[in-house]
C-alpha cells in the first residue's frame, strides 16, 4: 500500500515536471508573429545566400530575427528586451549608439576620397541625395509622427545603417528596431531598388555620356583632406562628432602613412566584429510583439520612399547640373543615384547600369565620389536633424 502511494506521488511529480517543462518550450508559446518573422528572417538569409545581396548585413540580421522570435515563457531572462540577458547586453551597443562612430571608424579606414578631391564639384550630388532624408522626414510628419521620430524615421534615406541608428537611439528609441531594420534592408536593396528609377529617369544620350578621367591626387591632399574636412564639417555641425570624428580619423590612419596596423585594424577585424554584433542585435529587436505593428509597417514604407526620394533627387541634380556645364564636363547622370552612402554598393550599380548601354564606360570611380560624400552628407544630415529635434 505505502508503495502504491510512493508511486502515484513520484507518478504525479514527474508529471507536473513534464507540464511544466512543456511549458517554457517555444512551441507552446509560439504565436503567428513568431512563425511569420522566422519565415522574414530565413528569406533575409536566403536572398544573402543565393542572390548575393549583402550576405554580411542580411545573414546577421535574418538569424538575428530567428533568434529575436523564438518563443520565450515570460520572465526567463534571455529575450532581448530583458535587462541583463546576454542579448540585451549586447544590444546596449545599439541602443547607446556606440556601435556606429566604430564602424564609421572602419569606413574612414578603408575609404579613398581621392574621386571628390579631383572633382570637388561631385560633393554637390551627394549633398542632393538627402533631400531623401527631408523628404521622409516631411512625409512621416503627415502620418501623425512626432518631429522627432519623423527625423529618425527620415534618416533612412540617407541609406546608411550605422546613421540611422545612431539617430534613432537619440531621437526615437522606442522605433528603433523597426527604423535599423528598415534601413539595413534598403542597403541590402539597392541593386534592386536603384537601377529601374535610374533608366526612368534618363535619356540614352545621357546614359551614354563619358565623363573626363580623374586627375591624379597627391599623397600629401589625401592627408591633408580628413583633417580640414573633419574640422568644416565638425565646425559646422558639432552634433555629428561622433560620426565625423571616427569617419574622418579613420581615413587619416589609412592616408598617413605611418599607421598602416592600425588602419588595417579599423577596416578589418574592427568593424568585421561590430557589424556581426550590429546585424545579429538589430535582427534580435525585431521581435514580433515589438515589430509586427502598424507604426512599424508603416516605418518600413516611409523608408521605401526616402530612398526612392533620395535616388530620384541625385539623378535630378546632375541632368539639372549639366545645363550649366560645358560639353567636355558633363557628368552622366546615372552617377547621380550614388549620393546615397551605401558605399560602394550604389557607386557599383552606377557603374553597372552605365555598362549595360556602353561597355567601355566605367563610371565606378567618377561615382565614388558622390557616395563618399553622401557618407558625409548623411552624418551632416543627422547631425543638422539632432541639433534641431534632441
Amino acid at each position: 500500500m505505502l508503495l502504491e502511494v510512493q508511486d502515484t506521488g513520484i507518478t504525479s511529480m514527474l508529471g507536473e515536471n513534464l507540464k511544466k517543462f512543456v511549458q517554457f518550450t517555444g512551441f507552446a508559446n509560439a504565436t503567428w508573429g513568431n512563425v511569420l518573422m522566422i519565415l522574414i528572417g530565413l528569406v533575409f538569409i536566403t536572398l544573402a545566400i543565393k542572390k548575393k545581396w549583402e550576405p554580411l548585413l542580411l545573414i546577421p540580421i535574418g538569424f538575428g530575427m530567428i533568434i529575436g522570435n523564438i518563443p520565450l515563457f515570460p520572465n526567463l531572462g534571455v529575450g532581448i528586451y530583458e535587462k541583463g540577458s546576454v542579448y540585451n547586453i549586447l544590444y546596449q551597443g545599439v541602443q547607446q549608439g556606440f556601435y556606429p562612430p566604430l564602424i564609421f571608424l572602419g569606413i574612414g579606414a578603408m575609404t579613398d576620397f581621392s574621386a571628390l578631391i579631383s572633382n570637388p564639384k561631385l560633393m554637390l550630388i551627394g549633398a542632393a541625395a538627402q533631400f531623401g532624408i527631408f523628404g521622409a522626414y516631411s512625409l512621416a510628419l503627415t502620418f501623425g509622427f512626432s518631429p522627432a521620430e519623423a527625423g529618425a524615421i527620415g534618416i533612412i534615406g540617407g541609406a546608411d545603417g550605422p546613421t540611422a541608428i545612431f539617430l534613432s537611439s537619440r531621437l526615437a528609441p522606442d522605433l528603433l528596431g523597426a527604423i535599423a531594420v528598415s534601413a539595413y534592408s534598403y542597403m541590402a536593396l539597392v541593386p534592386v531598388i536603384q537601377p529601374p528609377i535610374m533608366r526612368l529617369l534618363t535619356t540614352k544620350k545621357e546614359r551614354l555620356i563619358r565623363m573626363k578621367p580623374p586627375r591624379e591626387v597627391s599623397p600629401t591632399e589625401k592627408r591633408v583632406f580628413p583633417i580640414v574636412g573633419f574640422l568644416m564639417t565638425a565646425m559646422t555641425v558639432p552634433s555629428a562628432l561622433p560620426l565625423l570624428g571616427m569617419l574622418f580619423f579613420g581615413n587619416l590612419l589609412k592616408e598617413s602613412g605611418v599607421t598602416r596596423r592600425l588602419a588595417e585594424t579599423a577596416r578589418g577585424p574592427l568593424i568585421d566584429i561590430v557589424t556581426i554584433l550590429i546585424g545579429l542585435t538589430v535582427g534580435c529587436s525585431s521581435q514580433a510583439d515589438k515589430f509586427l505593428q502598424f507604426r512599424s509597417v508603416l516605418i518600413f514604407l516611409l523608408g521605401a520612399g526616402s530612398f526612392i526620394i533620395a535616388t530620384t533627387t541625385g539623378v535630378l541634380f546632375v541632368k539639372l547640373f549639366n545645363i550649366f556645364l560645358k560639353p567636355e564636363n558633363k557628368i552622366n547622370p546615372l552617377i547621380g543615384n550614388a549620393g546615397v552612402s551605401a558605399v560602394p554598393d550604389s557607386a557599383r550599380v552606377s557603374n553597372n547600369v552605365g555598362l549595360e548601354y556602353d561597355s567601355k564606360n566605367y563610371l565606378l570611380m567618377h561615382a565614388m565620389g558622390p557616395n563618399v560624400s553622401g557618407v558625409i552628407g548623411s552624418a551632416v544630415a543627422a547631425g543638422i536633424l539632432l541639433g534641431f529635434l534632441g
